[in-house]
């Protein structure tokens, strides 16, 4: 159906008179190569993709499944669903699957003891416990299978549709599955909503049946600003890694995968996010309530339509190397009137090359009313002109080669 097509309009961006410069958000960004199969890095504040290497690849989420695990029960204990002293007991299975007998990562939990919330939530997020997992899956669900699922209904929700979690602790399954950009959206949901749980990640240490351990995150003591997230290894996919960083009001979210050892996961994840903190700046494009750009509308008063965003626009641009920006503000075509003021239309998408660098919902200004008789009949026989020229276009075979 023609009303489901969208019309794009293909621009420049303009700045002091000049073309807008921002680096590539792939590998080869301002000559920036990554040693990982597969990665994904964003800047918080304006959303802008500084690196996207095979991001919607999928592959083991292994110890990276915990972050799901730990983001329901936060999500729990928001919704004073439980509390961080709700206790649940420590069963058989969650004792020998993850517990001291499994020789995995452990909080070593002691077998029919009962284990407060907030401590399974320290034995996950500084240990990656797996006991700490199942235990709060039996509590709060009845079972990991009933809590898997729950997993991945979330997962869903919060806009991760390559994510699926067979399990509570990323423990071999043969079936989970995620991509780095799902793992990015999640550590960015994590630490925009659940600011007083978040910190739980960048605890150095944490004690528990008189066993101290330390933070799993490599990444901590570096002063790189890192305060998450988690660390997976699974067998034939390699090392990965989550991490944010935080540095002069500057915050990063990455996610890598598919690195070849331990050692180089730590510094391959050191260097990314150096280059990330330090290799950019902030540069805005346009105010809030700048005009960016217009929109067709038929059969209005007016025949085009001023788009603007809620907030300002920004982007993350490198210091050396830029490359031009390129922008298309897209909308459902035909816009017909009347259009309401503040009605989404459409999406701003930034792009560097064929990368796209991020995308921005864009409003009507001001509203169009419906036009008199005689324009609405003018406008409908532009319409059934640009309609046919976009079902010739449609439906023209493509030429031979």
């Amino acid at each position: 159906m023609l009303k489901h097509m969208l019309r794009i309009w293909i621009c420049l961006l303009p700045l002091a008179g000049a073309g807008v410069a921002i680096a590539a958000p792939a590998e080869t960004s301002a000559g920036f190569v990554t040693k990982a199969g597969q990665a994904y890095m964003v800047e918080a504040s304006t959303g802008t993709v500084l690196l996207a290497k095979n991001e919607n690849q999928g592959f083991s989420p292994a110890s990276l499944a915990k972050l799901m695990t730990v983001e329901l029960v936060f999500d729990a204990l928001k919704n004073n669903q439980l509390t961080l002293d709700t206790q649940y007991p420590v069963s058989e299975f969650a004792w020998r699957t993850g517990g001291a007998p499994s020789r995995t990562a452990t909080m070593f939990a002691a077998l029919k003891s009962n284990v407060r919330v907030e401590d399974l939530i320290k034995g996950i997020a500084i240990q990656g416990a797996n006991d700490s997992c199942i235990i709060l899956a039996e509590g709060m669900s009845g079972g990991e299978p009933a809590f898997a699922e729950n997993m991945t209904r979330r997962a869903r929700t919060l806009g991760m549709q390559r994510s699926l979690f067979a399990n509570s602790t990323g423990l071999p399954d043969g079936k989970s599955a995620t991509t780095a950009f799902d793992m990015v959206m999640l550590a960015q949901h994590l630490q925009q909503s659940y600011p007083n749980y978040y910190p739980y990640f960048a605890q150095p240490d944490f004690e528990w049946n008189k066993i101290f351990q330390r933070n799993r995150n490599p990444l901590l003591g570096f002063g790189l600003g890192v305060d998450g997230l988690a660390t997976g290894f699974a067998e034939g996919e390699g090392y990965s890694i989550v991490a944010s960083a935080e540095r002069n009001g500057r915050r990063l979210f990455m996610t890598l995968g598919g690195i070849a050892s331990d050692k180089e996961r730590t510094e391959e994840a050191k260097r990314v996010l150096e280059w990330g903190l330090s290799a950019f700046e902030i540069r805005q494009l346009f105010a809030e309530g700048e005009v960016v750009g217009t929109a067709s509308v038929y059969g209005g008063a007016s025949r085009s339509i001023e788009l603007v965003a809620r907030s300002p626009i920004s982007v993350y641009i490198p210091v050396n190397n830029p490359d031009r920006l390129a922008a298309r503000i897209v909308y459902h075509w035909p816009l017909a009137a009347p259009v309401a003021a503040d009605r989404e239309i459409g999406t701003l998408r930034l792009f560097a090359g064929s990368r796209l660098l991020r995308e921005v919902p864009l409003y009507s200004k001001a509203a169009v009313e419906q036009g008199s008789l005689g324009s609405r009949a003018v406008d409908a026989v532009l319409e059934l002109g640009e309609t046919l020229l976009f079902s010739w276009l449609w439906d023209k075979p493509a030429e031979p080669t």
